[in-house]
């Protein structure tokens, strides 16, 4: 059996979690004040996912990048796949924001949105 510590991230309480793990499935949880505590826990020591925000190329914008985020986590373990892939984008201006700039990233079913609108740059 393994035991992890967590603090919970999911309200401003920040409990301290106490994860008994066996076998790679939860069976414990203790110091949790909510169930969204639990929650967090278990899917933090199972399979962790985040939030991808990052930059792409952009041509003919006002900037030279532009800011972008999956909509929804993707896995942790495939952070760093994702943006090998992120990099090699190059997008032309306009742009608008919630634009989707790749859709299913590495087959995750998160979208890479555009986090702004950007225009093209005048000449």
């Amino acid at each position: 059996m393994t035991e992890k510590e967590l603090i919970c991230v999911n309200c401003p309480m920040g409990c301290r979690l106490h994860v008994q793990i066996e076998n790679g499935a939860v069976i414990s949880v203790t110091g949790n004040s909510c169930p969204r505590g639990k929650a967090y826990a278990e899917k933090e020591c199972v399979r962790p996912a985040r939030i991808l925000t990052t930059t792409v190329k952009i041509s003919g914008g006002t900037h030279r990048v532009l800011p972008v985020i999956t909509d929804r986590e993707i896995p942790l373990d495939m952070i760093f796949a994702a943006m090998d892939e992120v990099r090699k984008i190059e997008i032309e201006a306009p742009v608008k924001e919630g634009q989707v700039i790749v859709h299913d990233l590495l087959e995750t079913g998160a979208d890479l949105i555009a986090s702004r609108s950007m225009g093209r740059a005048e000449a």
